[in-house]
């Protein structure tokens, strides 16, 4: 809509986990470091939490463009399985045939398959996004599962990223048995305030701007009312840009994102900042 007009090659704030507008602020660097180490080390279990919007998948997809070319990899994004029927969503993850066999039966064509990857010279990475919905029994059936690691050899490598009730659900002392086969683990908070304006910037740059099209009070005022949330700020951003090339503004001022805050306050499902605090900021007493 506002592309041409701003001689963007694409949208700069889609909230797809789009890999190529990964912003490697402090966070994102760290917490991409364990995933990386984790897969590329076959160490235990790899944990990431992170909040809602705080880009755990986006890092997922740039860990698939980069794991190296001898892992197998299985990404489990259906995490609401019940008890029992996680493992046929782990074959599928592998592109595995899937049959009415019972458990051990299952159990016992996954170790057939992780073993033969092995003595092909690969090993197996299985990604699992969501990893909160996982209930107890489940959490239990991927220890049981990884117990397919030899002492010599680290044949299966299990990544887990989640929301912070993974965290809370791993401290559970049903779990301890779990919680200490992890070797590496992150959680992935929101952007600080001084990291906004630059995460702002690149998304820009990497859709093709020449120019930095948001002011810098705008920027502030987006990193206030987002709280630094990466989701949230694309919504912003996107959303202000459709106010601006409606006005044909060649500058998203903080005029505009007070604007965008109110409306959204006023009339949307879902509201950033309470209407009273926005009122405030467009017509101050």
């Amino acid at each position: 809509m506002y592309e041409a007009f701003y001689k963007l090659s694409s949208k700069p704030f889609s909230i797809m986990p789009d890999p190529d507008f990964l912003f490697w602020g402090r966070k994102h660097s760290m917490a991409f470091a364990m995933l990386e180490y984790g897969a590329a080390n076959h160490v235990g279990f790899t944990v990431i939490t992170g909040d809602v919007g705080c880009g755990k998948t986006t890092l997922i997809h740039h860990l698939l463009t980069r794991i190296s070319g001898d892992t197998t990899i299985g990404l489990v994004s259906n995490t609401r399985a019940n008890s029992g029927e996680l493992l046929n969503w782990v074959l599928l993850a592998f592109d595995q045939p899937l049959s009415d066999l019972s458990y051990p039966m299952l159990y016992q064509q996954f170790r057939n398959f992780v073993n033969d990857e092995f003595a092909h010279g690969r090993r197996v990475a299985l990604i699992i996004d969501e990893a909160q919905n996982l209930g107890l029994e489940t959490l239990e059936e991927l220890r049981l599962l990884f117990n397919l690691n030899t002492q010599k050899e680290q044949l299966l490598q299990i990544i887990l990223v989640g929301q912070p009730q993974l965290k809370q659900q791993l401290l559970r002392p049903e779990l301890t048995q779990f919680a200490q086969r992890v070797s590496s683990d992150f959680h992935l908070g929101p952007l600080p305030h001084d990291e906004v304006a630059p995460y702002i910037n690149q998304r820009l740059c990497v859709a093709g701007s020449k120019l930095f099209l948001f002011s810098e009070e705008a920027c502030d005022r987006i990193a206030t009312a987002s709280k630094g949330i990466p989701r949230v700020i694309n919504i912003l951003c996107d959303t202000s840009l459709i106010y601006a090339f409606s006005t044909g503004a060649p500058l998203v001022t903080e005029e505009i994102i007070n604007k965008v805050i109110f409306d959204k306050a006023e009339y949307s499902i879902f509201s950033i900042d309470s209407p009273e605090k926005s009122r405030d900021r467009l017509h101050p007493v």
